[in-house]
């Protein structure tokens, strides 16, 4: 079975962010595979595990991207591709899409695994396109996924409970928190990463064009205001005073 991963490259959950300029200032930060996207490619290794076949990571961005894929495949991944553009940042979902359907337009893959979102822009955009463009079935939030010769039975978190979906190949699963444990990569096979092809495209050998999105200013989120502590004789005076601070000053009732 021939598995595609969808991989984004995100700043680690501990990170610090600072702004610079309008900017996210990125000296400092240190990169990591989207969590989410890291249980897709644990579930896709369990999947050939069982069934045998390939296992291809794909990514978009810069340079440093590729260390997120060699990554992958300390985890146990089998090809690696990266789709080359520095000014990743600028592009929108569809360009995304449209990129990593391009890069891999001479290849046939029955399961298209990536994580429900990326937890950086919490953009869980990409892969519905992706399955639009392709004319495939798409499943999200799975928490458990079933293979068989002819397809997947796919559990997934509902509003209140559980979905079940059944789907033929090929088809794109969005993987949910709780699906599974990701491994951590074995030293042996960090080392046995550093000298494995990465195959690299960029957007212009893809024959894209596109138009940029523009960032005019970021900046942090305003600091929030100290708490206040209403005071009274009773209960009731104490609801009665804040009632009225809701009311006259805050002005939300």
């Amino acid at each position: 079975m021939n598995i595609l991963v969808l991989l984004k490259q995100v700043p680690d959950t501990e990170t610090h962010i600072k702004i610079s300029g309008g900017k996210i200032d990125e000296s400092s930060v240190k990169w990591i595979i989207s969590p989410y996207d890291e249980i897709a490619l644990e579930e896709a290794i369990r999947v050939r595990e069982k069934n045998g076949g390939k296992v291809t990571v794909i990514s978009v961005g810069p340079e440093r991207v590729s260390a997120s894929l060699r990554t992958a495949y300390a985890m146990g991944a089998d090809e690696a591709i990266h789709i080359k553009a520095d000014d990743y940042q600028m592009l929108d979902s569809f360009t995304t899409a449209e990129a990593l359907i391009q890069a891999t337009s001479d290849q046939s893959f029955e399961l298209i695994l990536c994580g429900r979102q990326g937890i950086d822009s919490d953009n869980g955009q990409v892969p519905l396109i992706f399955a639009t463009k392709k004319n495939i079935p798409a499943i999200i939030w799975a928490k458990k996924l079933e293979t068989s010769e002819t397809g997947v039975r796919v559990t997934c978190e509902g509003d209140g409970g559980e979905a079940v979906y059944q789907s033929g190949y090929p088809v794109v699963i969005t993987t949910q928190m709780g699906m599974n444990e990701p491994r951590y990569p074995s030293l042996k096979g960090i080392m046995a990463s550093k000298k494995k092809p990465i195959t690299t495209k960029s957007l212009s050998e893809l024959g894209l064009n596109y138009d940029k999105l523009e960032i005019i200013s970021m900046e942090m989120p305003p600091a929030r205001p100290s708490g206040r502590i209403i005071d009274g004789e009773s209960p009731a005076d104490k609801a009665q005073k804040l009632i009225k601070a809701l009311h006259e000053e805050i002005k939300v009732i």
